[in-house]
C-alpha cells in the first residue's frame, strides 16, 4: 500500500469485506449517496481508521476548510478528506462480510494516484468487491418510485447478478475513473446511480438515498435500519407535493 497517499490510524480485521464509497459534489444529486453511506456508517455504528492525505488530493480554494467553534470559544480548521471507516470485528452486516466505508468530496487533483491508493488499501485488507454510490438529475418526477442503474465491467458480476454493462458516454466523475481503475486491476465492482429531479437539486433526497440501500442490499445480502431514512422519505414526499402543488 502506498503510505504516502493512506494514513491509516489502526488496521480492522474484517471478514470477506466489501468497500463501499461515495463522494459529495458532482456525483451526488441530491446528497442521495452522502445519505445513504451515513445512514450505514451510523447503523453499524462504522469506527474511524484512516484517510486519504488531502495535500495529495484538494484543491483548498475549490473545496475550502471549514472554520468550526469548539464549545463556542476555540475555533479550529476542519481539513476536506476522504475518510475510511470500518465495522466492528466480527460484527454481521452485509450477508455476514465486514465492511469498509470510504467517503468524503470528490478529490480535485490526481484520481489516477487516488485510485490506486484505493485499490491497493481494499486488496492489503482483502476487499473482494468496491462498490459506488451516486446520484444524478435527471428528467423523472418526485411522485414516481426512485430508478436505480446498477452496472458493472465485471464479466462474471453482469452475468451472474443480471447486472447491465455501462454505455454511458460523456464526462465522468471519479466514481468512473475509480471503476475502470478496479476492471484494470482485476477487482470486482458495480456501480449504483439514482435519479433524482432535475427541479429539486438542492434538496437532500431520503428517497433517493433509500433506493440506493434498497440495492446495495439486494446485492451484498445485508441488513441495515433504514426506519429513520423512511420516515424521512415520507416527510420528503409530503412537503415537495405540498410545495408543488
Amino acid at each position: 500500500m502506498d503510505s504516502r497517499h493512506v494514513n491509516l490510524e489502526w488496521r480492522p480485521e474484517l471478514e470477506r469485506p466489501a468497500l463501499i464509497a461515495a463522494f459529495t459534489g458532482w456525483n451526488d444529486a441530491a446528497e442521495a449517496a452522502s445519505v445513504a453511506l451515513g445512514t450505514l456508517s451510523d447503523a453499524w455504528e462504522a469506527r474511524r481508521f484512516g484517510a486519504f492525505d488531502a495535500e495529495e488530493f484538494f484543491d483548498y480554494q475549490a473545496t475550502r476548510p471549514q472554520i468550526k467553534l469548539v464549545e463556542g470559544v476555540t475555533r479550529r480548521v476542519e481539513w476536506p478528506e476522504n475518510s475510511l471507516s470500518a465495522t466492528a470485528s466480527g460484527m454481521e452486516t452485509a450477508g455476514g462480510r465486514g465492511v469498509v466505508l470510504l467517503s468524503g468530496p470528490e478529490p480535485n487533483f490526481r484520481w489516477r494516484s487516488f485510485c490506486v491508493a484505493v485499490i491497493e488499501l481494499a486488496r492489503e485488507l482483502g476487499v473482494e468487491v468496491v462498490v459506488t454510490m451516486g446520484a444524478l438529475l435527471a428528467d423523472v418526477p418526485h411522485s414516481r418510485p426512485v430508478a436505480v442503474a446498477a452496472n458493472s465491467q465485471d464479466p462474471t458480476l453482469v452475468e451472474s447478478l443480471g447486472l447491465a454493462a455501462s454505455r454511458y458516454e460523456g464526462p465522468t466523475g471519479i466514481t468512473g475513473v475509480l471503476h475502470r481503475a478496479c476492471t484494470e486491476g482485476g477487482l470486482p465492482s458495480v456501480s449504483f446511480w439514482a435519479s433524482v429531479p432535475h427541479y429539486l437539486p438542492a434538496v437532500p433526497s431520503a428517497p433517493a438515498a433509500l433506493a440506493l440501500l434498497d440495492s446495495l442490499s439486494g446485492l451484498l445480502g445485508m441488513q441495515v435500519d433504514t426506519s429513520n431514512l423512511e420516515r424521512g422519505a415520507a416527510a420528503y414526499q409530503e412537503q415537495v407535493s405540498a410545495a408543488v402543488s
